[in-house]
């Protein structure tokens, strides 16, 4: 009987919903602001060049992807 892992989505959609709050939240908190909408572009420009240079591997990379794909939909 080969391995098998029955609904492994749900444990990666749990994972990235994690990873998205974590991220969401310390930007937030750090900038001050309610919403990824209520960023201004340096502040965007600041969390794109930290994501460009962390470590290109990290889980946490999700999260600032989704930020910056969140914020380019609001802001056009």
């Amino acid at each position: 009987m080969a391995f098998e892992w029955n609904r492994i989505h749900k444990h990666e959609d749990n994972i990235e919903q994690d990873v998205n709050q974590r991220v969401y939240d310390y930007v937030l908190e750090y900038y001050a602001v309610e919403s990824v909408e209520d960023l201004n572009g340096d502040q965007i420009a600041e969390i794109e060049q930290f994501r460009e240079e962390y470590n290109e591997y990290s889980v946490m990379q999700i999260g600032f992807s989704n930020l910056l794909s969140e914020y380019e939909s609001a802001h056009g």
